[in-house]
């Protein structure tokens, strides 16, 4: 067995995790304790890591494929790591709860986030559990909810992006590239089974089969009710710190609080079909 140690920051969700070197090749069996402590905390971070980026990939490819989604900025020599490079977040979508990249009809099944240059104070991230949400619901809303499917539709970013120059054309390439989809509103963990609620605000436009004045209802209260403090944690990054989430049941907003330029790399690991 691997031996490492496991610190809980909340109840529900996250812990970090110490006695783990990730610049070196991880054993089965420490890569297995790994992903059991990612499936029972959601959100792990290992701190003391100075790690390079050949060295991040290598820690993310021992879970699955990985990518950079392909409207994305890219770490220069390293196509495959996401750069996140910010001075100014307040309305970039980023500080909204999200699921990375749920327009996608697989989206990331886990992400793995490095800082790489941070602000004097804040910049700090918030992650929810959308298992306890889902599981704070009352039993008639759970019933109505695990039937119905929601429209994922990446317009509202691309509209921002737009914003920050992206150009006309590469707007209209994108929406074709990238369409509406329709996800269900609870997902089921394929390796949990347990069901998590799966909206966010960047993406989740409307309920499908219920009427415009219902979606006017029951849309905002989701979307709020996965900001309620019970479900989250709240990382504070510093220098060789790396952070590891389960994009299936966790959702993450960035605190939009600083002004100073914040760098992070993001590995994205592909994931699969939600059920």
């Amino acid at each position: 067995m691997s031996e490492f140690e496991i610190r809980q920051l909340t109840p529900d969700i996250g812990a970090e995790i110490h006695g783990v070197d990730l610049s070196q090749p991880l054993s089965r069996a420490t890569l297995g304790a790994i992903e059991q402590a990612l499936l029972d905390h959601m959100i792990l971070l290992f701190r003391g890591q100075d790690i390079t980026p050949e060295q991040q990939l290598a820690f993310g490819r021992n879970f699955g494929d990985v990518y950079c989604p392909s409207m994305a900025a890219y770490v220069p020599e390293h196509p495959d790591i996401m750069l996140l490079d910010a001075t100014a977040p307040r309305g970039a979508g980023a500080d909204n709860w999200h699921y990375d990249a749920s327009f996608m009809s697989e989206p990331p099944m886990a992400c793995v986030l490095r800082p790489v240059q941070l602000p004097k104070a804040g910049g700090d991230t918030c992650y929810a559990n959308m298992v306890a949400a889902y599981e704070a619901l009352s039993p008639a809303l759970r019933s109505l909810l695990d039937g119905l499917t929601a429209v994922h539709d990446l317009t509202p970013q691309l509209r921002i992006a737009l914003d920050l120059g992206v150009s006309p054309e590469d707007f209209e390439t994108l929406q074709k590239k990238w369409p509406p989809i329709e996800h269900p509103v609870v997902r089921t963990h394929p390796v949990t089974g347990r069901k998590a609620l799966f909206l966010n605000r960047n993406t989740g436009s409307r309920l499908v089969g219920l009427s415009e004045r219902e979606n006017d209802l029951l849309l905002p209260f989701l979307l709020d009710h996965v900001r309620a403090p019970d479900f989250q944690c709240r990382i504070h990054w510093e220098p060789d710190c790396v952070a590891f989430w389960d994009n299936r049941c966790a959702q993450h907003c960035g605190v939009p609080d600083y002004t100073e330029r914040r760098v992070m790399h993001r590995v994205t690991i592909a994931g699969d079909k939600p059920r």
